[in-house]
């Protein structure tokens, strides 16, 4: 990490209050919010997306008074909290300050690998009747089971994979060493709060995230940056909320046509 990071005074409250939130609030909200999720899924066609708003919300929130922390902290640096490219990386060293091909040819290749992961979770779909990734059946109710709920998911999957490292990986570290916890102390204890506000995905699903947890906060300690992180993140996510199906269902019994339809709230 880039030096030691100070908060200002202003800067440990909202840090504070972020963390707070995080281990006193999210369990049980989350819990709760999945608990809705799962009782209204067959009955109210729109109950994911709008689930998929109020918890992206949430996170946007989160991080912007994780930047703000930041912000109000003049001692506190972005690189201090991962808001940099790794470590040995610059756009002189590879280049791309003086050759705009190279910027450009950058970026196709992201996009190559984007939509190489698009297509193999798209072929899988289509090919594989009844394929879905292994390990979600805990999160069952959270999975699309259609192509509004896919592109949705898409959105949730890089708002969780910006926010969620920006909270957990650049803020909480940065305030742990700064309180004056040893790095991998302070890293430890970040996982341990991403793996409590998991908690809804029941324990058997718990080792997963903690593994997944610890190769983002591994990757992050090793290049000091939150950028592949992120990357990293976001495809996981994105496997599962735009690219899994949900188990077989029993068809539903149809209503008689005499019986009014109700109100999906």
């Amino acid at each position: 990490m880039a030096g030691s990071p100070e908060f200002s005074g202003l800067g440990t409250v909202l840090a504070a209050l972020v963390l707070g939130y995080l281990v006193l609030v999210e369990p049980w909200l989350g819990r709760s919010m999945y608990g809705e999720l799962r009782r209204r899924r067959e009955d109210d066609p729109g109950v994911l997306v709008r689930m998929y708003g109020r918890w992206s919300a949430i996170l946007w929130a989160l991080a912007a008074a994780a930047l703000l922390a930041v912000a109000a902290s003049p001692d506190l640096s972005w690189a201090q909290i991962g808001l940099r490219l790794p470590e040995g990386w610059s756009l002189e060293a590879a280049g791309l300050d003086r050759d705009p091909a190279s910027l450009l040819g950058l970026a196709v290749g992201a996009g190559i690998g984007l939509a190489a992961v698009v297509l193999v979770g798209w072929l899988l779909r289509r090919t594989v009747p009844g394929w879905r990734h292994p390990g979600l059946a805990a999160v069952d109710a959270m999975l699309p089971r259609t192509p509004g709920e896919r592109w949705a998911g898409a959105g949730m999957a890089v708002t969780a994979g910006v926010c969620e490292e920006i909270v957990f990986r650049g803020l909480l570290i940065a305030l742990g060493t700064a309180l004056g916890l040893p790095l991998y102390a302070a890293a430890a204890l970040s996982l341990a709060v991403f793996v409590l506000g998991h908690l809804y995905q029941g324990g058997r699903a718990l080792p997963g995230v903690a593994l997944a947890g610890l190769a983002l906060t591994v990757l992050y300690l090793r290049t000091d940056s939150l950028l592949v992180p992120i990357l990293l993140h976001v495809l996981i996510d994105l496997r599962s909320l735009a690219f899994s199906s949900p188990a077989q269902r029993p068809e539903p019994v149809r209503a008689s046509a005499t019986i009014g339809t109700g109100n999906g709230g």
